[in-house]
């Protein structure tokens, strides 16, 4: 089973979403089918015709948008001065809400990648009644511990990138909140040092994520590299704006919330987050959800077995009506 064939946006546009913003969204597969939203990962890595694949088109009313500040949305991240102040979780998830009063919709299967899974998760959690379903995969929630992995402990374990990460930094940044002293670099009014930390922030994460060569490829664009470094070094550094309580983890402390959320969770065995047991604690506290896990694929969406796992999962919810 794999993906479904390419397909075009019936109907798309920029929506404005207050603060200054309008994100881009789009459209595509049955106008009348089950409605379905894609959230992608980063945060800032934008939307992606891929995306639209792993729904039967015959179905699913399938919604894609790029999220505050990335892909073709305005302002973007990229250009210095753009106001970040408004690019939160809580005011993304509100983006949401536009978007779905905007097209008519009353419930959707929320789709998530990544952080486009945290997202998800919490969306889910704070807006009961909205999401009939959800499909993760590269899950995480958020956490401070996660952060705390993905940017100081997985230096155990890639010595010889952690070293150029530090090394990028001031000596009196190395010891505390990496992703909090990146941004910092990434705020400089020094475009030189914004630059330097893009490439060296993205040189980090690809040293520690192993991705298909698309992905690393999208790091040797510019604005890109600029738009992703700033947004996610801004999210990791403010606890995903999760507010007080996530080092323990809200999205985990709030699992009970989606008792009445059918869920199927697709993570790859070797994807760095399972060190944390993050997964698994997430399935074990969420009733009704399913975890299917993929042997030998770490943080990959196109991994032949993950998509088949995906697209089982919307095939699945597509006869939940």
């Amino acid at each position: 089973m794999g993906l479904y064939a390419e397909i075009e946006p019936y109907e798309q546009g920029m929506l404005d979403v207050g603060d200054g913003n309008s994100v881009y969204w789009e459209t595509c597969g049955n106008p009348r089918g089950k409605p379905a939203l894609v959230l992608h990962g980063g945060p800032g890595s934008g939307s992606s015709p891929y995306f639209r694949r792993f729904f039967d088109p015959d179905v699913y009313r399938i919604v894609l948008l790029d999220q505050r500040g990335c892909g073709r949305s305005t302002p973007h991240a990229s250009v210095y001065g753009t106001d970040m102040s408004v690019n939160t979780t809580a005011h993304v998830m509100a983006d949401l809400e536009v978007l779905r009063r905007h097209l008519g919709i009353g419930r959707w299967l929320v789709w998530g990648v990544s952080w486009g899974s945290v997202l998800g998760l919490r969306y889910a959690q704070t807006h009961p009644g909205v999401v009939s379903e959800l499909v993760l995969t590269g899950v995480a929630t958020g956490s401070a511990p996660e952060v705390a992995l993905l940017t100081r402990g997985l230096g155990k374990i890639f010595p010889e990138a952690f070293e150029r990460f530090l090394g990028e930094l001031p000596a009196g940044e190395r010891d505390g909140d990496l992703a909090a002293a990146y941004n910092r670099l990434l705020e400089s009014p020094d475009r030189t040092v914004r630059e330097r930390a893009a490439r060296a922030w993205t040189d980090w994460e690809t040293a520690t994520i192993p991705a298909p060569p698309g992905s690393v490829e999208r790091f040797e664009d510019p604005v890109f590299r600029m738009a992703f470094a700033r947004t996610v070094t801004h999210y990791f550094g403010n606890d995903h704006f999760m507010g007080e309580g996530n080092d323990e983890g809200v999205v985990l402390r709030d699992a009970p919330a989606l008792k009445d959320v059918p869920g199927t969770l697709v993570q790859g065995g070797l994807d760095f987050g399972n060190l944390l047991g993050i997964v698994w604690r997430l399935h074990h506290a969420w009733p009704g959800s399913e975890l299917v896990v993929v042997d030998e694929v770490g943080h990959n969406a196109g991994a032949p077995d993950i998509v088949e796992a995906l697209v089982a999962a919307t095939d699945k919810y597509a006869r939940r009506r």
